[in-house]
């Protein structure tokens, strides 16, 4: 639920910069329906890069329209070749066309053999038309967290300000970015490349893309593999109460981790303790970042840390940083936090806009009516109930509080999948998920109905394929031979290693802030 560690992988809640925008060659316009016009990508000449042209609103196809930006790795073994498996990395604003660039590098050499590698941006992200804002609005955010009723109004006050600065800036595909938009839009792909039907591997938010287009057109689907699965048939207490739990179960892991290897920087203590007299000094405000010492943590950017380093996981690096962050805790020191609470700001002197799609992609595919912050409030203690440690997944919260106050409807509600009409669909799922929690999984599979197989990896962080043997064989034999998982199917977790990595590593997760 966040840009993660491994190799081009993008979830949850990843931030994209303009900087993206060059992978792609430079577009010679596409026609709508034809075939898409392949040259080689400018930032990998053994990939081909093309555009493809759709409607800004689907239900006005003779409308405006946009160019998607569209790779694709060729299968290696043109004579062995089954067919196209379109990814995505999720997010929502992950860039399929990274993925499918970055596939050489994911994706098992049987399936790089068999299978063309096709991503996509979504609508509104990095190169397909992105959704931008002021950046000099973005750096005034103000903080994730909302304590009372003022701070609440505030947000409220600030995001619709920011939705109607964005709409302006973007144009009128900003109403038009909710999934079941991109669903089109991946059906008009398919169409484009000529499959009778594709194959499809979604990570994280991109397995709302899998199920939803699976729902839409199931005779066009050969195979699916949902891999840390989102459940969209919550509601606001079953998404925020089900994440917390995740990071806290994830959070709980680490500690048993820390208490049995003496690897752990704060192996002989005790965790808990430790973790909650920082919480309490990011409360008074006196919890200094041990890396930058200019700034101070609040809970929110402390929670952050600690559940963004249990996406791989980085055990060994979140026990040096809680040790160290213990030795920064200054009671002498005032109340002055330097990081502001401000995600995904800019250098001074950067561009005027900055790509900022989360909100309209978001409160486009998720109805959260929370009015009020009493309201707010019982939504909050609920889900720290069954996180008392960790008090909440940071991902969830921040998505619930960029759709506060938000009045420009919701295209893709929340509402149960219908059973699966395809072939077998591929669950797969860590038990130990910081992000997308595996009772997601759970009743993602009961949904689909018969037709869903599920994959356990049995054991830690965010995204399974590329973490051990046992699973990649699993996912692989699916692609391939169509064969499901088996009743009850797993794989043993691999319990994580030191990265060799240095302090700036260890402090990643806060370079990657959101709003």
């Amino acid at each position: 639920m966040r840009a993660i560690t491994r190799p081009i992988l993008a979830s949850f809640l990843t931030v994209l910069t303009a900087s993206a925008l060059t992978a792609a060659p430079a577009p010679a316009r596409a026609v709508r329906g034809a075939a898409p016009d392949w040259s080689a990508c400018a930032d990998d000449p053994t990939a081909q890069c093309a555009w493809l042209e759709v409607p800004v609103d689907w239900a006005d196809t003779d409308g405006p329209t946009i160019q998607v930006a569209v790779a694709r790795r060729p299968a290696a073994d043109p004579a062995a070749r089954i067919g196209t498996l379109v990814v995505n990395p999720g997010g929502p604003g992950g860039s399929g066309v990274d993925f499918a660039l970055g596939g050489i590098s994911f994706f098992s050499p049987e399936l790089l053999r068999r299978f063309d590698i096709v991503g996509f941006d979504p609508r509104g992200v990095s190169r397909s038309n992105p959704i931008v804002c002021s950046t000099e609005l973005l750096a005034t955010a103000p903080p994730i967290t909302v304590d009372d009723a003022r701070e609440y109004e505030r947000a409220v006050a600030y995001n619709r300000r920011l939705a109607d600065d964005c709409a302006e800036r973007t144009g009128p595909l900003y109403g038009h970015v909710d999934t079941l938009s991109v669903v089109r839009d991946l059906e008009a792909l398919r169409a484009a490349l000529g499959e009778e039907k594709i194959s499809f591997y979604g990570t994280s938010y991109g397995t709302l893309l899998g199920e939803q287009y699976a729902g839409r057109y199931p005779h066009r689907i050969r195979a699916l593999v949902l891999d840390g699965v989102v459940d969209h048939s919550l509601g606001v207490d079953g998404f925020l109460g089900g994440g917390a739990a995740a990071a806290e179960d994830s959070f709980d892991q680490f500690v048993r981790w820390c208490d049995r290897s003496i690897e752990c920087a704060a192996h002989g203590r005790d965790v808990r303790g430790l973790w909650n007299g920082l919480l309490a000094a990011a409360r008074e405000g006196v919890l200094w970042d041990p890396y930058v010492r200019t700034d101070r943590l609040t809970v929110y950017e402390l929670v952050k840390v600690a559940v963004d380093s249990l996406y791989e996981p980085q055990w060994h690096a979140l026990g040096r940083y809680l040790r160290d962050a213990e030795a920064g805790a200054d009671p002498g020191m005032g109340m002055g936090l330097g990081m502001g609470g401000v995600f995904g700001r800019l250098a001074p002197g950067g561009v005027d806009v900055s790509e900022h799609n989360y909100p309209a992609v978001f409160c486009n595919d998720w109805a959260v009516p929370v009015t009020g912050y009493r309201k707010l409030r019982k939504h909050l203690k609920r889900a720290a109930a069954r996180a008392p440690g960790m008090l909440f997944s940071p991902s969830t919260l921040s998505s619930v509080n960029s759709c506060l106050g938000w009045n420009r409807g919701t295209a893709n509600p929340q509402a149960p999948l219908p059973p699966a009409r395809t072939g077998p669909v591929l669950l797969v799922s860590a038990r130990h998920d910081p992000a997308t929690p595996y009772a997601w999984a759970r009743n993602v599979a009961r949904q689909l109905g018969p037709q869903a197989s599920r994959l356990t990896y049995e054991g830690w962080g965010h995204v399974v394929y590329g973490r051990s043997d046992c699973v990649n064989a699993a996912v692989d034999r699916y692609l391939i031979e169509l064969r499901p998982a088996g009743r009850g199917a797993s794989c043993p977790g691999v319990e994580p290693k030191p990265a060799g990595i240095g302090a700036i590593a260890l402090i990643e997760p806060l370079l990657f802030r959101l709003r």
